[in-house]
């Protein structure tokens, strides 16, 4: 098999990151002070580690962070020397503004707004954003206290109700 007609050699998120042209990521990062006070994990490693996590269909940190160590030789094609520690993740994306990826988000709509298909575009719009969050409300414990009959294991009163919400996002309504 002709290596050069049938591999390209580089992982597919590697191809996506040379698509963001390293100026946006620069700009929004000194637009923001993004980089201030993270200097373990800038924004550009932040962000690559977070699209391997879209990619990879990872759960959470702790997947993520693991996925990314057993790739570590393999680390250079994404432009990171090794993969961030979970806790430097985990504040990263605790304390660093989602406002930089914002930024870089619009700019790259920017960017490439002449390659999206103007079809996508039609109907586009912020405005009909909606909301879903679902919560389960337990019976015996929050509600209705000392009804229902007793488990003869001794374990605890099992109930409750599974509430979904779809909200407006611009309702006006904050989180409490």
């Amino acid at each position: 098999m002709d290596k050069g007609k049938n591999f390209v050699g580089q992982p597919i998120l590697s191809q996506i990151l040379n698509c963001i042209p390293k100026e946006i990521i620069r700009s929004a990062t000194q637009k923001h002070s993004s980089d201030r006070y993270y200097k373990k994990i800038p924004v550009q490693a932040h962000l690559t580690t977070l699209l391997f996590g879209v990619l990879s269909y990872c759960n959470g940190l702790r997947e993520i962070c693991e996925g990314m160590l057993a790739c570590e030789g393999k680390l250079g094609h994404l432009g990171l020397s090794q993969s961030p520690p979970r806790s430097t993740f985990s504040d990263a994306n605790n304390k660093r503004s989602y406002l930089v990826f914002e930024t870089i988000y619009f700019s790259l709509v920017k960017h490439y707004i002449t390659f999206i298909s103007d079809s996508r575009l039609k109907g586009l719009s912020i405005r009909n954003l909606k909301i879903i969050d679902s919560t389960t409300i337990r019976l015996f414990s929050d509600i209705l206290r000392g009804v229902g009959r007793n488990p003869i294991d001794g374990s605890r009163k099992k109930g409750g109700i599974k509430v979904h919400a779809l909200m407006d996002a611009f309702s006006g309504m904050k989180a409490g």
